[in-house]
């Protein structure tokens, strides 16, 4: 099924998975999840020591602006330097994914590069309202240090960045593109569909909207999955805005299956959707990936370094070349090679 026009808005304004079979699970699920847990229990995780932590290698303040630089600093907040500009994707630094900082899933792994050490941000991509990915105190620190930058937001989350402290917003819904001029450069910034849903309360669920990013300049293209299940429309957005050299790929949070399947995927979908984005733009080679959303915070019953593992197996069962899975450390910077990525049309 592939998705057009208003689909995914509801009558009464709010939004909506818009293919079958794709409702998330209501909040009362959790009792369900919880009671499972206690009577089957759950993998044994690795020591915390499991996931090393890199020192970064970015340019700063700027990368040339022929080259691609790749940054993790930890979940699905990555730096990004392409075409001279410094983009950001859900910025994520405090110590809990929760409103409470007291309690909520906590960080295994500190932030692999600290707020402080930033350089310049042109761009920020911002997903959805979920806590793990929109952080208000990271937001509010990055509004006041870096006040400059536009922020790319689906349907309805400007207001919520405005009282934070954000001066420049952009709005997006599904499928929509624009290019930004700015001081150093211009970005091409599409919208792309998800499955997922947003809440940050019980009341205000699915009030905004969520989305994935397709970024381009200076001939690089990257998409950006942020959170999603897997679901149709991954061909139609590598049709759309591919083809992409670089991909964004969430690998994480996927167990159980039929609590998460509706708005995460396992590493094997995420590999079978980052084909279906090469197919879609007629790609010859499938794009380098990095996989997000995992070894960060504990947020379901999967082991903690069971992700990364799944990912590289199905990639070896695939034959695809090794060198186009960037697995990085947090904090780690992978810088591309046009051989690696290519140029986009």
């Amino acid at each position: 099924m592939t998705l057009g026009g208003t689909a995914h808005r509801r009558p009464d304004g709010r939004f909506r998975n818009p293919w079958p079979d794709t409702e998330p699970q209501p909040f009362s699920a959790l009792l369900k999840w919880n009671a499972e847990r206690l009577r089957h229990g759950v993998p044994a995780d690795p020591p915390r020591s499991t996931f090393v932590r890199r020192d970064p290698s970015f340019d700063s303040p700027r990368a040339p602006e022929e080259a691609l630089t790749v940054t993790w600093v930890g979940h699905s907040t990555v730096l990004l330097q392409l075409g001279g500009l410094n983009v950001l994707t859900d910025p994520m630094w405090s110590w809990r994914a929760s409103p409470l900082s007291f309690a909520g899933p906590r960080r295994w792994v500190p932030p692999g590069v600290s707020l402080e050490a930033l350089p310049p941000i042109d761009v920020v991509l911002l997903s959805h309202n979920h806590y793990d990915h929109f952080d208000a105190p990271s937001i509010r620190a990055l509004a006041g240090r870096h006040p400059a930058a536009t922020w790319c937001v689906p349907l309805g989350l400007s207001g919520a960045l405005r009282k934070l402290g954000v001066r420049i917003t952009r709005e997006f819904d599904w499928w929509e593109s624009g290019s930004l001029r700015l001081p150093a450069g211009t970005l091409d910034v599409g919208c792309a569909p998800a499955q997922h849903f947003s809440a940050r309360s019980t009341w205000d669920r699915n009030a905004t909207l969520w989305c994935g990013f397709a970024v381009a300049a200076n001939g690089h293209r990257v998409f950006f999955a942020a959170d999603t299940g897997y679901h149709p429309e991954f061909a139609r957005i590598g049709e759309r805005f591919g083809p992409f050299g670089l991909a964004l790929m969430p690998v994480g949070a996927y167990e159980p299956r039929w609590f998460m399947r509706v708005v995460h995927m396992m590493p094997e979908e995420a590999l079978q959707a980052l084909d279906e984005l090469r197919r879609g733009a007629g790609a010859a080679e499938v794009p380098c990936m990095v996989p997000i959303h995992w070894g960060t915070f504990k947020l379901t019953d999967e082991a903690m370094d069971e992700p990364p593992r799944r990912t590289r197996d199905e990639w070896i069962r695939r034959g695809w070349p090794m060198d186009r899975l960037w697995q990085l450390a947090h904090g780690e910077t992978r810088r591309a090679d046009h051989r690696d990525v290519g140029r986009a049309r």
